[in-house]
């Protein structure tokens, strides 16, 4: 569904060069983690976009967020591909840099953003504002003014107190295009943390409560504001289809009830992402194919039963996209053995990844540079903060013989690693670095101890 405007399509990509076979001590990639175009080479090192990640660390240091472009624009492709007749919008939380929004600008997809930083870098790299979507549970009035005043494409409505503030922002030229943002009573089965379909939490407006009913009632009633859909999110990390499916069904009931009780057919259903990935070999991870053929059979058979024709499809994947194609690259800082546990401390932490001290988040990683011969145990990667739940992978299995100075490798870190990233302990965030086709240059540069101190003037 590429528009017009959004430029040639790119080159393909070579065909990668086969796998060597593995050399003693070399530990297989685990499929389906790695970006698609990770390579073995010589002396234990991997290559992802063509390059090597010992270059990457000696050219740019560590820690360095590597992301393979390749990978992400793959991935656009393939939601694209799975769902031809809906409208793929790419959640920039996960990730957002103007190279990111290049791509899925190249790539013809819609784009949510979530706060006027996301809408700002979005406008300065020269996105169509008219694919922006706007989300949010608590949007600030100078957000609402400037989405209002760009003429953002659609703002998706997540509570009553907003609805009367952005009538009052929307300029009078045309209704300014809204979804609002239902609560369904799904629960995905996800963490606690990442779960955002239920009624006990605080995105969205209730079915249930009435809520979602007298949001729809009070945008009817306001000129300056267009109702043209509804818009759900169930959570993230979710791998089962039938969540998706039951939202679906409970959505529709809704959109009929509002065409029974206000005679206005809604054209649009946004049903959201929170798409599964893997981040280590035991987690399952969402089957684009399979949710497309489950949530379109739900779609047509309850709109059939309500005798309504079926609403545009937008779904928003952002991890599903963003994650698999991000590596991160540590350096050794020591090696502790005490108690129980071998710690391994790297030059980053809970700064440039908070997932695993939010909410249990787990990888894998992976020794690069060296070749080992050394059997593996079981050990604890941490970080360099001062907290002692300052810990990235609690068990991974690396060589015994893991030292100072070595490398480790992290996948799977491309969606909510660098977009979370901190300056906790005054740590300088690490870059961002982009590989394709053996090349690599800056898209986000490292953050330095000035750029800190430059901001505080007190």
């Amino acid at each position: 569904m590429a528009d017009a405007d959004a430029g040639a399509a790119p080159e393909p990509a070579p065909e990668p060069a086969p796998e060597p076979p593995l050399e003693p001590g070399v530990v297989p990639l685990e499929p389906g983690i790695w970006p698609a175009s990770t390579r073995r080479l010589s002396c234990g090192d991997l290559s992802v976009g063509g390059v090597g990640l010992v270059d990457i660390a000696a050219e740019h240091g560590t820690p360095a967020n590597v992301l393979d472009l390749a990978e992400f624009r793959a991935r656009c492709e393939n939601y694209r591909r799975a769902l031809p007749d809906t409208e793929i919008a790419y959640a920039g939380k996960a990730l957002l840099t103007r190279a990111v929004v290049a791509l899925v600008h190249e790539q013809g997809l819609a784009l949510d953003v979530c706060s006027e930083g996301e809408l700002a870098l979005a406008v300065s790299a020269g996105f169509p504002v008219q694919r922006i979507i706007l989300h949010g549970n608590a949007k600030p009035p100078t957000l609402l003014s400037l989405a209002t005043k760009l003429r953002v494409g659609r703002i998706v409505v997540d509570n009553l107190d907003e609805i009367e503030m952005l009538a009052r922002a929307a300029h009078r030229t045309a209704p300014q295009p809204v979804l609002v943002r239902i609560t369904p009573g799904v629960d995905a089965g996800t963490h606690r943390a990442i779960t955002t379909g239920t009624e006990d939490q605080k995105f969205g407006l209730s079915i249930k409560s009435g809520a979602a009913a007298a949001a729809v009632r009070r945008i009817l009633a306001l000129p300056a504001l267009r109702l043209v859909g509804l818009h759900c999110h169930i959570g993230s990390q979710v791998s089962a289809v039938e969540p998706y499916v039951e939202a679906v069904r409970r959505t529709v009931n809704f959109l009929a009830a509002v065409r029974d009780e206000h005679g206005v057919t809604l054209e649009q259903l946004n049903i959201g992402g929170g798409h599964a990935i893997a981040y280590t070999p035991a987690d399952a991870e969402m089957r684009i194919d399979r949710l497309a053929s489950a949530v379109r059979g739900a779609l047509g058979h309850s709109c059939a039963q309500h005798d309504m024709s079926v609403p545009r499809l937008t779904v928003e994947p952002g991890r599903a996209i963003a994650g698999p194609s991000g590596v991160t690259v540590y350096t050794v800082l020591n090696v502790k053995h005490a108690g129980a546990r071998t710690w391994v401390a790297v030059d980053g932490g809970m700064s440039d990844n908070p997932r695993p001290a939010l909410y249990g988040a787990r990888y894998i990683a992976r020794l690069v540079g060296r070749v080992s011969s050394a059997a593996t145990e079981p050990v604890t990667v941490v970080g360099r903060h001062c907290e002692s739940g300052d810990i990235l992978i609690d068990s991974v299995r690396l060589p015994a013989d893991v030292h100072v100075g070595d490398l480790l490798a992290v996948p799977a870190t491309g969606a909510y690693q660098h977009a979370m990233a901190s300056n906790y302990n005054h740590t300088p965030r690490p870059p961002l670095v982009g590989v394709d086709n053996g090349r690599s240059r800056v898209l986000v540069r490292r953050e330095t101890v000035a750029d800190l101190l430059s901001r505080d003037v007190g």
